[in-house]
């Protein structure tokens, strides 16, 4: 995205179900499970820089000694940071004893992070500070080891004021800020009702149908229990991503199907897909169980996943943002008069990639067809250097921007600031015929447009094509998301801005006010999820009116040349992602009651001028 949006969180879990020493002896290393965990982090750091942290358990752990350790660091190349400090005290154990590599049982014994079960997570923000304690795993201790807890996951809660309303003796340490104290204060209420009734211990399968029932949002959560048991959850829309994989070593999970094929050296085939509601539960004996926790409801799983924030190197997702680019050929060719002769096409930013080789696909066939007609037509009468130069036409592809490094913006004033965001790409100049050609770049999606308007719009400007034309491989983005990206201010998108100023180029504001007191009236009422009202701001509009406005805005007066926006369809984006049908930020149908009164709390904060999220 030129407009960046910050990536969703990630989760890697893995429980060893035989001792250490076989992987000893098995691999040659006892640091097998820390090497694996280290590489389902690294592989899925794509999905969080704010921070990092592992937790790590230990089995059969003799009383009165630590069974669970967590190490967190927050801010950038926090993975690295984590396991570099692991090494040191390996180090530092190995002054004393030299050989300690050779013994499994006794390196478990010192090293805190050797364990059978551990988990591991990326951050990104989107509740709360970017501070250290904010950062999972969270650990919520007991006396008792079947009731000492540590949590972490992908996930977003609309309603964590009202999980902690309703627990009884909520402990006095809870961040009330952070969804996932919520969310390991539910687990925890259960999991300690469950263990004093029952002399065998816990049902675990029944705690998290218990918690569960109370979360509103999108979620997959990871589980440590200081007895041995450990577990993975997903929604019961399945909005978050999970996939696992399990054989008589091992059973790990995580947020991207491509970390669990890269770090065990997987077949697609081998990984299965945690189901909408379902857990994934092992015991501290090792035995797996996969049951349905929450009745699945419709499937909504989020189609940014696929659109943008998963990690491209999935084949499935390879294949789906060709398909994007190749949707929007004909919408393209339109555009240039189906003029391929002056047009050249390219991409910004690099996640754009995929997108534009399926626009480039889409463009051939329809160059191909033109050239098969034109050989049919004139096969008798054309030249041999006709026919040649006819079958050597292509569509015309540059690498027209690069990226430059990071530029400081350390200038305050917003004129000066401006200037200096252009030169956050460099142009490669003489690919563009000034005033002849036109330019085509696909993005992965337009949500704020201010990188487009202040930056790469008038960067491509420099160039001197007749006309620029923005290609967005996503639907406009109209709705907040609160299920785990950042999007959740209504007045930073683009198209709601255009669809405002649609409103007031036709003397309707006061559908604004209108809207407004609706959503007013059902706060009041205590019906905030009922309906969502900020549907009602994009109704009177076309959906090419609001993107032929979106081009107007993002059109600089010192522009010269022409600028068109072209949008994803929503036809088109289900028919290239037919399995992630989650689309609330394009259609602002939520999969869960919550989504609408954060849509509603979005739009009445526009409205008072306050910058919070809505939720």
């Amino acid at each position: 995205m030129s407009d960046a949006i910050k990536h969703e969180c990630g989760l890697a879990f893995l429980r060893l179900r035989k001792p250490l020493s076989f992987y000893h002896r098995k691999y040659g290393t006892a640091f097998y499970g820390l090497n694996k965990l280290y590489l389902l982090m690294e592989k899925q750091h794509n999905r969080g820089q704010d921070g990092a942290g592992i937790a790590t358990l230990k089995m059969n752990v003799e009383p009165g000694h630590q069974f669970m350790h967590r190490l967190r660091i927050s801010g950038s190349g926090a993975i690295a940071k984590i396991f570099a400090e692991i090494q040191d005290e390996v180090a530092e154990i190995e002054k004393s004893y030299p050989d300690i590599r050779q013994y499994p049982g006794l390196l478990k014994g010192y090293l805190r992070f050797m364990g059978e079960a551990m988990l591991g997570h990326l951050r990104y923000g989107t509740q709360g500070r970017n501070n250290i304690e904010f950062c999972h795993p969270f650990i919520k201790s007991h006396i008792n080891p079947a009731r000492t807890l540590s949590m972490a996951g992908n996930f977003n809660l609309v309603n964590t004021e009202e999980i902690f309303s309703s627990l009884e003796n909520l402990s006095v340490n809870a961040m009330r800020e952070s969804d996932l104290s919520a969310m390991i204060e539910s687990v925890s209420h259960y999991l300690s009702l469950a263990d004093a009734s029952n002399p065998a211990g816990a049902d675990l399968e029944q705690v998290l149908r218990d918690a569960t029932k109370h979360f509103d949002g999108g979620y997959v959560v990871g589980g440590l229990i200081g007895n041995g048991d450990a577990f993975v959850i997903r929604d019961a829309h399945g909005i978050r991503p999970a996939f696992f994989y399990a054989d008589d070593e091992i059973v790990v999970a995580a947020s991207e199907r491509p970390a669990l094929m890269t770090a065990f050296n997987l077949k697609l085939e081998d990984i299965q897909e945690l189901n909408p509601g379902s857990a994934l539960i092992v015991d501290a004996s090792g035995n797996v169980s996969n049951p349905q926790i929450q009745e699945p409801k419709q499937r909504t799983a989020c189609s940014f996943e696929r659109i943008y924030f998963s990690r491209g190197s999935d084949a499935d997702i390879y294949k789906e943002r060709k398909q994007l680019g190749r949707n929007l050929a004909e919408a393209v060719l339109q555009k240039v008069g189906h003029n391929l002769k002056d047009t050249i096409v390219s991409y910004i930013p690099n996640t754009a990639e995929t997108a534009f080789y399926g626009l480039i696909k889409g463009m051939e066939a329809w160059l191909n067809e033109i050239k098969l007609q034109r050989i049919r037509e004139g096969q008798r009468s054309m030249s041999d250097e006709d026919m040649l130069e006819l079958i050597g036409r292509r569509v015309r592809v540059e690498k027209i921007a690069i990226k430059d490094v990071k530029m400081r913006t350390f200038i305050t004033e917003d004129a000066a600031r401006n200037e200096m965001v252009q030169h956050v790409y460099d142009i490669t100049y003489g690919t563009v015929r000034p005033g002849v050609d036109s330019l085509v770049i696909i993005d992965d999606s337009i949500v704020r447009g201010t990188t487009l308007r202040e930056s790469i719009i008038r960067m491509l400007d420099r160039l001197g094509p007749k006309r620029i034309v923005i290609v967005s491989s996503s639907p406009q983005i109209r709705f907040p998301d609160c299920y785990g990206i950042d999007m959740s201010r209504l007045g930073d998108f683009i198209a709601f801005q255009a669809a405002v100023a649609l409103l007031k180029d036709h003397n309707n504001e006061a559908l604004l006010d209108t809207i407004y007191q609706q959503c007013k009236d059902a706060e009041a009422a205590g019906n905030l999820t009922s309906e969502n009202f900020v549907k009602k701001v994009y109704e009177p509009f076309e959906y090419e009116a609001i993107s032929l406005k979106i081009g107007e805005m993002l059109r600089a007066e010192e522009v010269s040349a022409e600028v068109d926006v072209i949008y994803q369809t929503l036809e088109g984006l289900n028919q290239a992602c037919p399995d992630n049908t989650g689309d609330w930020y394009f259609t602002g149908n939520y999969p869960t009651a919550g989504g609408n009164r954060v849509a509603n709390r979005a739009f009445m904060n526009w409205m008072e001028g306050r910058e919070g999220r809505g939720y």
